[in-house]
């Protein structure tokens, strides 16, 4: 069970207040709200566009820029045969449960994780431990029916135990072990109160589309990482062919490296002292949830994290999520379990040279960076290493090798089985179905070659698996093809790069912030306030006139264009209400700074800087004020430097 989730100064956190927030300031509200709004589809308003822009373009200069990534960006539209090759058509799934009364369609572990939280909570109310609801009463009540809710029900330690166990490991159960969860703890739909149709089923989570007028098939992409995978010859020739490096499109990159150099990272000593929050594999199928906090290097070290290149990727995903404003005490790094690798990995339904390595290599190390929510951990960033899946696969299907070419420093002597087509007859006998012939040639093993050898020579034909292909068997007769052992000397090294892939999703990163910068000043809950990190705020400076005094209106213009020439975003507010109020209502957009302009501004051009966190003033030239906004903002100086070299300013602080 996920601790309480708390705000940023560490009062009970409000998930309806803080969701009332966002909506009533137009963060976000639902897609096509006025027709009832679609579940799952939001639209972004200004303050939301700013922030989601902003912490973009951190993302994009903390990945991008400072690890000289190649950026590319690809349509939202991947083709079918891309998909299928991938094995996202196949298995990009969730497994999901449907309600026998309404027709709900619910993801099996997300409804019994809700349904055992619910329980757990009533245990602690009926034992007297404080619970604090994200919801208030009515909202609950209206929301959780039957055996669901968090009624003051006390349970036996025992089930109480079993419980947390089955909430450590939910990720680690397939289709069937739902399922039985499902009938062994009577979980029921949570908003009806009805049963579930069983068994557990799976559902693919694209979204179907076809393209022109050929209708040709094709998905809104589930992911941005293939465009990287199938234009990775282009990005290997755009960087002179030099290996390794990285390329990124916007909350996805990829980090190609030479497997045989052990994954090394040439920065990796840089973060060697970064400190993580871990959540094993082995302590989460013990039954718990408890992270440790370590450092990569010693990590990787003890073989706790896999190499040195993934090790390097966590800890600038760490950074990354400290720097936009998230705590890192409510950021874990919880190690996938034996089953969700067998989710990500794709390479059941292909016979690949090395799959086997693939298989090991790929299912080694991957971690998801959790943030603590109202909602519990929700996994915002997942860092996996994809071993040669990938460019493998894309090479199988197109016959287009997706490799890196390098001259040796002293040439090699190789004996190997060779497979050589005659194809003065090979073409006329296979047709348009030769290509797909000569591939599954191509991906013959040694071992299988030296075999069909012996067998050709003795029978005068071999059998080889083509699918698609006649019946799926392929016989090939000695006129056709010739599988001889010759010596060659190889004087260029041919492989298959490794990929390390860290992925964000910046929805999730964006909620998750916007709870945890999220806090009430004391006395006054209606006083809120989201502390945004000022180069992630989405307007940067609040400028207040005293009143709607003409004399004012110049003074206020000019701050606006020397502010806006500095790249800093203003905000108006020549409202009637009070100086109080409007800092107060700008405080809950997150804006990090506010000018006033008043009647000594007029006389002497000073003007007062107010820091929405702590609500202390300096009053100064516009020229200071100026210089340390931006200093503020860039970070290179802080409020408490601010407010020791200017004058402090007490006043216009009343409601």
């Amino acid at each position: 069970m996920a601790p309480e989730a708390t705000t940023l100064k560490g009062q009970p956190l409000d998930r309806a207040a803080i969701e009332s927030l966002l909506k009533r300031r137009f963060f976000y509200a639902p897609t096509a709200d006025i027709y009832g709004g679609v579940a799952g589809f939001y639209d972004f308003g200004p303050p939301g566009c700013s922030l989601q822009a902003n912490i973009i373009e951190t993302w994009r200069r903390h990945f991008v820029l400072e690890e000289d990534m190649l950026e590319i960006d690809s349509p939202m539209i991947t083709p079918h045969a891309v998909l299928k090759t991938s094995g996202h058509v196949e298995r990009f799934c969730d497994f999901v449960v449907k309600d026998s009364g309404n027709g709900d369609i619910l993801r099996a572990d997300h409804v019994i994780e809700e349904v055992l939280e619910a329980r757990l909570k009533g245990d602690k109310e009926a034992r007297g431990e404080k619970v604090e609801a994200a919801e208030d009463s009515k909202k609950r009540k209206k929301k959780l029916k039957g055996k669901t809710g968090t009624e003051a029900l006390k349970l036996d330690d025992s089930v109480v135990q079993e419980y947390s166990e089955t909430l450590a490991k939910i990720d680690n159960y397939d289709g069937a072990g739902l399922s039985e969860l499902i009938t062994k703890h009577d979980i029921r739909n949570p908003s009806s109160g009805n049963k579930f149709n069983l068994p557990v089923y799976t559902q693919n989570l694209m979204f179907g589309v076809s393209i022109g007028s050929a209708n040709l098939p094709a998905y809104l992409r589930p992911e941005t990482a293939q465009s990287q995978f199938l234009n990775f010859s282009k990005l290997l020739e755009f960087n002179n062919q030099s290996m390794p490096f990285a390329s990124a499109s916007i909350g996805k990159s990829g980090h190609f490296v030479d497997p045989e150099g052990g994954k090394k990272h040439n920065r990796f000593q840089e973060i060697a002292d970064v400190k993580i929050n871990l959540l094993s594999r082995q302590v989460q199928l013990s039954g718990k949830t408890d992270a440790t906090s370590i450092a990569l290097g010693e990590a990787v070290r003890n073989g706790v994290v896999d190499n040195e290149t993934i090790g390097y990727f966590i800890a600038r995903v760490q950074l990354f999520l400290v720097k936009i404003g998230l705590d890192p005490t409510k950021i874990r790094f919880r190690e996938h379990l034996e089953n969700e690798m067998g989710k990500i990995l794709y390479i059941l339904d292909y016979t690949l040279p090395s799959a086997n390595n693939l298989h090991a290599h790929y299912a080694k190390f991957c971690v998801d960076a959790e943030l603590l929510t109202s909602y519990g951990w929700i996994e915002a960033v997942g860092i996996a290493d994809r071993s040669a899946y990938d460019l493998s696969c894309h090479t199988t299907a197109t016959g287009i090798p997706l490799v890196v070419r390098e001259r040796r420093n002293e040439p090699l002597t190789i004996t190997e089985f060779v497979a050589e087509p005659d194809m003065s007859k090979f073409g006329p006998r296979f047709k348009q179905d030769s290509k797909a012939v000569q591939s599954a040639i191509a991906q013959l093993a040694q071992d299988i070659k030296e075999k069909m050898s012996l067998e050709l020579k003795e029978n005068g034909k071999i059998t080889i698996d083509v699918a698609g292909v006649e019946d799926g068997k392929v016989e090939l007769t000695s006129e056709l093809i010739k599988i001889e052992q010759k010596t060659r000397t190889d004087n260029t090294r041919e492989y298959i790069p490794n990929v390390i892939e860290p992925s964000f999703g910046i929805g999730r990163i964006f909620y998750s912030l916007c709870e945890q910068v999220f806090w009430t000043r004391e006395g006054s809950e209606a006083r809120t306030v989201l502390s945004f990190p000022p180069a992630i705020a989405p307007t940067k400076v609040l400028l207040v006139p005293l009143s709607r005094n003409p004399d004012f209106e110049p003074i206020v213009a000019d701050l606006t264009r020397v502010l806006r020439r500095q790249g800093l975003s203003t905000r108006v507010d020549d409202s009637n209400a009070t100086i109080g109020k409007r800092y107060s209502r700008n405080d809950e957009l997150g804006t990090p700074l506010g000018i006033t302009v008043d009647f000594q501004s007029v006389k002497d051009g000073t003007i007062t800087l107010r820091d929405r966190d702590t609500t202390t003033q300096v009053r100064a030239g516009q020229g200071e004020i100026v210089e340390a906004i931006v200093q503020f903002v860039q970070g290179t100086e802080n409020w408490s430097q601010i407010s020791a070299r200017l004058p402090k300013f007490e006043g216009q602080e009343l409601d």
